[in-house]
């Protein structure tokens, strides 16, 4: 949404030159960019970082000549802002071509660690407290990005797995934990939930979320039942708020550049890669990315993820005071022209489909 502020035809016509009949030109219009959410422009330092990625580190990364190597040392620094941005170790860092991949890459790593795992042929679902030829389950929210929504569908139309969908409250916007946990199932495998959504603003519980789903997989060990992952897609979130993902106690994360001024490509956290955590690659190639993610390295466009991430961390305090402050000017503005008298007080109603009218075509306002 843009929002112009422009110059009305009367205006333009009063606007006169000095005598002699030219005119001066009228101020160019003063045009507010209001989507955010949807894309941010680039920061001029990720696209310097960008444009010297191009014409000094054109090599293969994984050649070894020098272009090559200034490829792989710009891919590495760029790990090593992400890692700092959130908190976490850069070999947990994968590169990915945004939110969408790397929301799927979450999803179809713990289906087919499920499979894997917990039904193979033998004694092993009974290992582990599963009825033969169970269906692994999946539990996320009604308003996640269809990046998760579609995919879990998907699953669910081909019944190769079940999903709950938990609605959000009507109250305050979240997907509240008892919710959550009370769709657990013994199958359940992955729970799926954004940080902040980018509608609402809303910011989700998930520290809390965490902690209750590790106290709940020491009771499910203790049944012979497969560990619950947890995924945050925090794309709304970075750049906006302090994003830490000791904090938040993830599995997963998913990052998104540009939601904070950086280009389009995204990675993926995974607490202890590999290791702690399973990923399974959903392509196969030459190797890159340690064989989760192959593909010739995209080096211009890591490049500007990792300074955007760099800004990020130097001034995340500052972005997140002036995005509190824009927040609320918008809002008080909005509360001064438009507002619903009731019981008294005057309540804010963007929003609303409609507000009631005293007869004048504006809005009813206390």
């Amino acid at each position: 949404m843009e929002a112009a502020a422009a110059l009305s035809s009367d205006a333009r016509r009063r606007v006169s030159g000095p005598p002699g009949g030219r005119e001066e030109k009228s101020p160019p219009e003063r045009k507010v960019y209001m989507d955010c959410n949807a894309t941010t422009p680039l920061e001029p330092e990720v696209i310097q970082a960008m444009t010297e990625a191009m014409r000094e580190a054109w090599g293969n990364p994984s050649s070894p000549y020098p272009a090559g190597r200034k490829a792989k040392d710009i891919i590495s620094a760029a790990r090593e802002n992400l890692a700092k941005m959130i908190g976490g170790k850069p070999q947990d860092i994968i590169f990915t071509s945004g939110g969408t991949e790397s929301n799927n890459l979450v999803i179809h790593s713990v289906l087919t660690h499920f499979h894997k795992v917990h039904t193979s042929k033998g004694d092993a679902t009974e290992r582990h407290g599963l009825a033969a030829g169970a269906m692994p389950h999946f539990v996320t929210c009604t308003i996640e990005h269809d990046s998760v929504r579609l995919p879990l569908e998907h699953l669910l139309e081909e019944q190769v797995a079940a999903v709950t969908f938990v609605p959000v409250s009507k109250v305050n916007g979240q997907a509240e934990v008892d919710d959550i946990l009370a769709a657990v199932r013994p199958a359940t495998c992955l729970v799926t939930i954004m940080l902040a959504n980018n509608e609402t603003g809303v910011i989700m519980p998930i520290p809390e979320l965490s902690q209750r789903i590790k106290a709940l997989n020491r009771q499910r060990a203790a049944s012979g039942l497969p560990v619950v992952l947890l995924h945050t897609d925090a794309a709304q979130a970075l750049g906006k708020r302090r994003v830490d993902v000791g904090d938040l106690g993830v599995d997963f994360l998913t990052i998104v550049g540009h939601k904070f001024y950086g280009p389009r490509i995204g990675a993926l956290y995974v607490r202890g890669l590999g290791e702690l955590t399973p990923l399974y690659p959903m392509l196969f190639g030459g190797g890159q990315e340690r064989n989760f993610r192959p593909g010739t390295e995209n080096t211009p466009m890591i490049a500007g993820l990792g300074k955007a991430a760099e800004l990020v961390t130097e001034h995340c305090e500052a972005y997140e005071a002036h995005m509190r402050d824009v927040r609320d000017y918008l809002e008080a503005r909005l509360v001064a022209a438009w507002c619903l008298h009731s019981a008294g007080r005057c309540w804010p109603a963007w929003g609303l489909r409609a507000t009631r009218t005293m007869g004048t075509g504006r809005p009813r306002c206390c």
